[in-house]
C-alpha cells in the first residue's frame, strides 16, 4: 500500500459527507464489578478508505486472555479466589477456637488450684486457732493436789552389814502416805503419773514408793495411797544416838516426789501438760507408830 499525499487526501475529505470523529480500531474495556467484556469497535469499510481484517480466533484468545488477566487482578469476583478466603477464615476462626477453648481451660485450671490452695490455707488457720483456744482454755483447769497424811507403820534399826560386808546399822521402814487429786476440768480427763515417791533424812535416801498410773475423768476427785518402805537401808553412822532400841526417838525427814498430769483435749493434737513438785517436813515419831501424822500444813507446791 502506497502512501496517500495531501492532495488525495483533502480531496477525499472534501467529497466525503462529514461523520462522527474517527474511533479507535479496537477498544478494550476494563472489567466491571460483574463480567469482564471486551468491546472492539472497527469503522465501516465504506466509510474508510483502508479495509482491516478482524481474526475471530485473535478475538477469542484474546477475550479469554483479558478475562484471566482480571480474575487474577480483581480476585473478589471470582469463585477460587472467593473459596480460598472461605477455608483461610474458616481456619482462623477454628484457631481462634481452640486458642480459646485452650486459654478457658487453662484458667478454670487456675481457679479451682487457687480455691483449693486457698481452703487448705484457711483449714490451717483455723484449725491451728482453734488449737490454741482450746489449749488456752485448759490452762486454768489444773489438776488439784493436797497431801493428807503419812503413817508409820513400821520402824527398825538393827546392826548388820551391807553388800559389801562393811558392818554399819540396818534400818528398815515402811510406811503409807495419802494423797487427795481432784480434776477441776469440765470437758476433758487427764492421765495421771508420778516419779518415785522418796523419804530422805538429809541427804541419805531411808524408803520410796511408787504411785501407779490412772485416768482421773472430768470433775471428779480420788485419794490415792502410795506405800513408801526401806528394807534393811545402811546408816553408815547416821541415826548414831539410836541406843538399845527405838523408843521416843525422833527423826526428821522430807519426803520429795512430782506428780505429772496429761490432758487429751482434741485427741493426739492439743495435750496440755500440768507438773506439780511436792516437798514436805515430817517428823518420825517412834512412839506414835500406826497413827497417822496431818501433812495439810508440812507441804510446798511448786
Amino acid at each position: 500500500m502506497h502512501a496517500k499525499s495531501d492532495s488525495e487526501v483533502t480531496s477525499l475529505d472534501a467529497s466525503s459527507p462529514p461523520r462522527s470523529p474517527r474511533r479507535p480500531l479496537y477498544y478494550v474495556q476494563s472489567p466491571s464489578q460483574h463480567d469482564v467484556e471486551k468491546m472492539s469497535y472497527a469503522s465501516s469499510p465504506m466509510n474508510s478508505p483502508h479495509h482491516y481484517h478482524c481474526s475471530p480466533i485473535h478475538h477469542s484468545r484474546e477475550s479469554s486472555t483479558t478475562r484471566f488477566s482480571a480474575s487474577l487482578k480483581n480476585p473478589r469476583n471470582t469463585t477460587a479466589w472467593k473459596k480460598m478466603h472461605r477455608e483461610l477464615d474458616e481456619g482462623d476462626e477454628d484457631d481462634g477456637d481452640d486458642d480459646d477453648d485452650d486459654v478457658g481451660r487453662n484458667d478454670s485450671g487456675n481457679v479451682v488450684r487457687f480455691y483449693v490452695l486457698c481452703f487448705l490455707f484457711s483449714f490451717i488457720v483455723l484449725f491451728t486457732v482453734f488449737s490454741l483456744i482450746l489449749w488456752g482454755a485448759s490452762k486454768p483447769y489444773q489438776p488439784k493436789i493436797s497431801m493428807k497424811s503419812i503413817i508409820f507403820e513400821s520402824f527398825n534399826i538393827q546392826a548388820g552389814m551391807d553388800n559389801s560386808g562393811v558392818a554399819t546399822d540396818m534400818m528398815s521402814l515402811d510406811s503409807t502416805v495419802e494423797i487427795w487429786f481432784r480434776n477441776p476440768a469440765t470437758f476433758f480427763g487427764v492421765h495421771v503419773t508420778s516419779i518415785p515417791l522418796q523419804l530422805y533424812y538429809y541427804q541419805l535416801k531411808l524408803a520410796s514408793g511408787y504411785m501407779g498410773k490412772f485416768y482421773q475423768s472430768r470433775k471428779s476427785e480420788r485419794v490415792i495411797r502410795v506405800t513408801v518402805k526401806g528394807s534393811q537401808v545402811p546408816l553408815y553412822g547416821a541415826l548414831s544416838t539410836v541406843n538399845g532400841g527405838t523408843q521416843g526417838v525422833e527423826v526428821p525427814m522430807n519426803l520429795t516426789f512430782e506428780v505429772r498430769s496429761r490432758a487429751h483435749v482434741l485427741g493426739e493434737l492439743v495435750k496440755p501438760k500440768f507438773y506439780r513438785n511436792i516437798r514436805c517436813a515430817i517428823t518420825l515419831q517412834a512412839n506414835r507408830l500406826g497413827k497417822p501424822v496431818s501433812l495439810l500444813h508440812s507441804c510446798v507446791y511448786e
